[in-house]
């Protein structure tokens, strides 16, 4: 869901430009991340939204620097607002598109990647735009460490079962699953607003976790 356009919210960011907020010519951090946030493991999450999940697990772990992705330049207002508030150092969000993340980031320069509530795309002439399709499934094999993990939450159960057959296809090896993951054993550290919203109503969660 977008955004109604609000010019206060476009016109603040430009305070967090270069600062919470990368924009542009992202691909000059290439390969230099670690210059750039310090030499720690480094955590993506594709589709960041108002940034409860990145902002949360970054004050859990300080030893990790995280990097959001969020593609809707209002959107980001929220996140980078929460880091500064929070004053975290380990944190920061790109405003860009996915599509771009091999221009990116460096081969292996990533240790894990989170997909949460990923926009499903449900129609079937889409499929190719949803982050679980085998094309983005190749640039995370490319930008992550060997054995490099991937946990992926969503609501929607046709996703979910779209994207577990992709990983399979893919040859990733399953080391957690579930179609209700807030009635399960599984680690659930951070909630994102969308999460706590929907399971609220009584919504299953389905989660899954593979290594490339």
């Amino acid at each position: 869901m977008r955004l109604r356009t609000n010019p206060r919210r476009l016109a603040a960011l430009s305070d967090y430009e270069g600062k919470e907020l990368l924009s542009g010519e992202i691909e000059k951090y290439k390969g230099k991340w670690r210059h750039l946030l310090g030499d720690k493991p480094l955590a993506l999450e594709i589709g960041c939204g108002k940034g409860a999940f990145i902002t949360g697990m970054a004050a859990l772990h300080p030893e990790i620097n995280f990097l959001g992705i969020e593609s809707q330049k209002e959107v980001c207002y929220y996140a980078v607002k929460k880091i500064r508030e929070q004053k975290l150092t380990n944190v920061k969000i790109i405003f860009g598109n996915a599509v771009n993340l091999c221009d990116w980031f460096d081969t292996a320069e990533v240790a894990k990647l989170y997909l949460n509530f990923s926009d499903p795309w449900p129609k079937a002439r889409h499929a190719k735009r949803r982050l679980t399709y085998r094309t983005f499934l190749s640039q995370y094999k490319r930008v992550l460490v060997p054995q490099g993990h991937l946990r992926f939450k969503t609501d929607n159960d046709g996703l979910f079962a779209f994207s577990l057959e992709e990983f399979q296809e893919f040859g990733l090896k399953f080391i957690a699953q579930t179609t209700d993951l807030h009635h399960s054993a599984y680690e659930n550290e951070v909630q994102t607003e969308y999460e706590k919203r929907f399971s609220g109503l009584g919504k299953n969660i389905n989660f899954c976790e593979v290594v490339f």
